[in-house]
């Protein structure tokens, strides 16, 4: 008996077979919170554009730093769609066994609030 395995080759190869579940379950969370560390970036640059109109209130001509402001949104928006659909694609290929993963449409649905939500900013920020 080594390392505390049986030495009946059906339960050593039970023991792998768990172990390869339980690391893909941890891989399932994993991507879930890479996926969130993904939003929380898309979310610091809307944090960015905000904090641009703060610093350049009265800048002159308004439209330019509008516009850097806007390439900031539009970062975000690219971070949100490409962190959905890296999440997405890795839950597809991964299998659940003891954990319960989020479906994979709430990435989506997450990705998708959180583009409103800046466009919406967007809106915002043109309009003062």
């Amino acid at each position: 008996m080594q390392d505390g395995c049986p030495e009946d080759p059906d339960t050593r190869t039970e023991w792998a077979e768990n172990r390869t579940d339980w690391a893909e379950d941890r891989t399932l969370m994993a991507n879930e919170r890479t996926f969130a560390g993904w939003m929380r970036t898309g979310l610091g640059a809307v944090a960015v554009a905000i904090g641009l109109k703060a610093v350049f209130g009265d800048f002159e001509p308004t439209w330019a730093a509008k516009a850097v402001a806007s390439g900031f949104l539009l970062a975000a928006l690219v971070i949100f769609w490409f962190a959905q659909a890296n999440a997405r694609r890795t839950h597809a290929r991964l299998s659940d066994h003891a954990a319960e993963p989020l479906k994979h449409t709430h990435f989506a649905l997450v990705a998708a609030i959180f583009a409103l939500a800046t466009v919406a900013v967007g809106f915002v920020l043109w309009s003062l």
